[in-house]
């Protein structure tokens, strides 16, 4: 497996050039000087780093040994289908070129490679691609306003009802301080007075990070005791569901102090930590270590809890998705954690990869390269 990384200073436009052949990866990067240039050998590790990596044009060829550029195309299509790309091939087979057609493909460069057709190509494909996109997102933010509103009124519905059917038996003469169910009832409408609490929290601050400018101020943080302290302020919370929360950070992660912004780096552990209380049984544990390796540093989050479906974990980053692994249909929370952690945790040059089986529990990693 080959992965060349080559960097424009300037801009973070991406193109992924996918073939067998190592002088047309390099004649691609050498070429694309205006974009930052990945390169891969094959179509598996193409999907491979697809799934963690902003990309905003695929360049591949058609003819590669195992999976062919065809077929790499219909996969990405299937996961992505808006993702931009462009074939390059040395036939110019008339069925070949249609069925490349009918699954998406946005163009075709011919090999041998000339390269004023292949800046020409990548060229128009990114503004095409980036037309779409806003159009896209246009439609997008306009759906994805209806949906909040609409998650806002449920969530908020049912504390609210609780509370006030309450205050209402109250003021009726309905509940009284001498009914043997009223300090059971009084105890329900404190946790939904939390929960209402809670709720409001994260509303607001979701709406801070949906709106809030793309530049973040970056400070030199040490990760573990970032991690530490964070985990330290949760361990109440683990005690009072009887779950053990463990803490093993290197002290060695002091001394590589990374570039983090401090209210989204806390976010994202924070979210991950709660996800991990949230679906962990009584009895249970969720453990939180952070190490430094040979190139980069890494925290990594395992919780002995119910795990997710492999048909539940290509959803789990979607915006307003969560699971429900004992379908009750009552999900604390408004299923953006996930969201805004990858994307905060992407922004500042870390990844998050998450593994899971049901019954077996999860297993989060966040990694950041180490400091030069």
């Amino acid at each position: 497996m080959t992965a060349d990384f080559s960097h424009s200073p300037q801009e973070q436009r991406t193109v992924l050039c996918v073939d067998d052949e190592a002088i047309i990866r390099g004649l691609c990067a050498s070429a694309l000087e205006d974009y930052r240039v990945l390169t891969v050998d094959s179509a598996q590790e193409a999907l491979k780093l697809l799934e963690n990596e902003h990309v905003d044009i695929v360049l591949s060829d058609i003819i590669m040994p195992n999976v062919s550029g065809l077929e790499l195309l219909k996969k990405i299509k299937e996961q992505q289908p808006d993702q931009a790309v462009i074939l390059m091939t040395g036939y110019s087979d008339k069925n070949t070129i249609l069925e490349a057609l009918k699954a998406g493909a946005d163009d075709f460069i011919n090999k041998p490679i000339n390269i004023l057709q292949l800046c020409t190509t990548v060229d128009k494909t990114f503004e095409k691609q980036k037309i779409r996109q806003e159009l896209s997102n246009l439609k997008r933010i306009d759906r994805l306003k209806s949906d909040f509103l609409g998650l806002i009124s449920h969530k908020l519905k049912t504390p609210t009802t609780a509370i006030s059917l309450f205050i209402q038996n109250i003021a009726d003469g309905v509940e009284s301080p001498h009914d043997e169910n009223f300090k059971q009832m009084l105890s329900l409408v404190q946790a939904e007075t939390e929960h209402l609490e809670q709720l409001i929290q994260d509303l607001l601050y979701f709406s801070e990070a949906t709106l809030e400018s793309e530049d973040m101020p970056l400070e030199e943080l040490d990760l573990g005791q970032l991690a530490g302290q964070i985990a330290v302020a949760l361990k109440t919370k683990a005690a009072e569901r009887d779950i053990t929360l463990r803490i093993e950070l290197a002290p060695d992660l002091a001394r590589e102090p990374l570039p983090l912004n401090p209210q989204r780096i806390n976010f994202a552990i924070r979210a991950l930590l709660d996800n991990a209380l949230k679906f962990t049984p009584a009895g249970g544990s969720v453990s939180i270590e952070g190490r430094v390796e040979e190139h980069q540093l890494s925290l990594t989050i395992s919780d002995t809890g119910v795990g997710i479906p492999a048909s539940e974990l290509p959803k789990i980053f979607n915006k307003f998705y969560q699971i429900d692994p004992h379908h009750t249909g009552q999900v604390r929370g408004f299923g953006l954690g996930l969201f805004y952690a990858r994307d905060f945790i992407r922004d500042m040059g870390g990844l998050l990869e998450i593994e899971s089986e049901p019954e077996h529990g999860t297993r989060v990693r966040i990694s950041f390269p180490r400091p030069s």
